[in-house]
């Protein structure tokens, strides 16, 4: 059985006993003008993406209407149906952040109901760079990412795969607004704050209603996983993917929120214990990778990665899971380095060796 974090009060209980029953959940009524209508990601452990439906103005507002598929579209068409609407209701698209399970069908959904789409500028900058719009260059640039972490050249490409593979996402449709750190969204009736929460993605936004004290978390703050938190080219310049994590968890734990909505699994009460919770686990992983680094100086990501205690066991990751797995583990390579706890040398790939030769020694400056 799928077991609850301690200081966790699900209110989503239909979405968990699904989860529990291994089937989709049901379209479900939150409040007189807000839906969550679950639309399936295909051959995804996650499984589905809650799409958020706010009655808006005359119309309706959608955030993070799903993955751009035919089954996908047709359970999002299902869900409005289900309301009383269809796709010339919708008015406005909001998306939490540029991952394809969220934003892929926003260009689908405008191209039928000719409605706006709005998402973080970070996120928007990411998804213009030539290489997110061309498969080919697309390939080029991971391969050649993966090889500046140490992966073999043969690795990094077979990891990568074939540029059809990553042509889906070169369709990611970009936005035409913006919405910046404390905007309030379009969204009529509704003090719907923007809350930038970068980390997950450069861009990432969380949404807070300071009218029902509801939090749309996006993925930033999941109740039983964690999300994957990696060092990308794409992330620019600062303190790096985690630091910036972290700092938008901090952000956060204290909002005045009755309930948290997710992006997936389900809904829940307990902001600041989950923070709590999810902070824990990276300087546990933090702790971990030290002490890898410690007994295998001067390695790099690619190796360190499979040192590492996975959800499975490691020769079992493949393709864009070991792409993640090595990407995470880089992005909590560089938060010991930002801590000064780890070294790094060498030129286009980086070699890593900790500070202290003892681990344990250093423990007290992980927090």
């Amino acid at each position: 059985m799928t077991a609850i974090p301690a200081g966790q009060d699900v209110t989503g209980t239909k979405q968990l006993a699904a989860w529990r029953a291994r089937v989709g959940p049901p379209v479900e009524q939150l409040a007189t003008d807000l839906w969550s209508i679950p639309v399936p990601i295909p051959d995804s452990p996650l499984r589905y993406v809650s799409s958020y439906v706010f009655a808006a103005g005359g119309g309706l507002v959608l955030l993070d209407p799903g993955w751009n598929a035919d089954e996908s579209w047709q359970a999002l068409l299902d869900g409005l149906r289900t309301l009383g609407a269809g796709t010339a209701d919708v008015r406005g698209v909001l998306v939490s952040h540029m991952h394809f399970d969220h934003s892929g069908l926003a260009g689908r959904l405008r191209a039928a109901s000719g409605a706006w789409v709005a998402m973080h500028p970070a996120d928007h900058e990411v998804l213009s760079r030539p290489y997110r719009r061309d498969p080919e260059l697309a390939v080029k640039h991971a391969v050649a990412f993966l090889q500046s972490l140490g992966a073999p050249a043969a690795e990094a490409a077979s990891a990568v795969g074939p540029a059809e593979r990553h042509a889906i996402y070169t369709s990611t449709a970009l936005p035409d607004r913006h919405l910046t750190d404390g905007e309030v969204a379009d969204v009529p009736g509704r003090q719907l704050r923007a809350v930038h929460t970068p980390g997950h993605t450069p861009g990432h936004l969380c949404f807070a209603d300071e009218t029902s004290r509801r939090l749309f978390s996006g993925d930033h703050i999941l109740p039983r996983i964690t999300p994957n938190i990696s060092v990308l080219d794409d992330n620019g310049a600062g303190d790096g993917a985690l630091s910036d994590y972290l700092n938008s968890l901090a952000k956060v734990r204290d909002l005045d929120v009755a309930e948290v909505l997710p992006a997936h699994e389900w809904r829940f009460r307990g902001l600041a214990d989950r923070a709590d919770d999810i902070a824990a686990h990276h300087e546990r992983r933090l702790a971990e990778l030290l002490g890898v680094i410690s007994a295998q100086p001067d390695s790099v990501p690619w190796a360190l990665a499979g040192e590492l205690t996975w959800s499975r066991p490691w020769d079992q990751y493949s393709g864009g899971m070991r792409i993640s797995a090595v990407t995470e583990t880089a992005a909590h390579v560089q938060e010991l380095v930002r801590r000064g706890l780890v070294a790094a040398s060498g030129g286009q790939v980086q070699t890593y060796r900790a500070r202290q030769a003892d681990p344990a020694s250093a423990a007290g400056s992980l927090r």
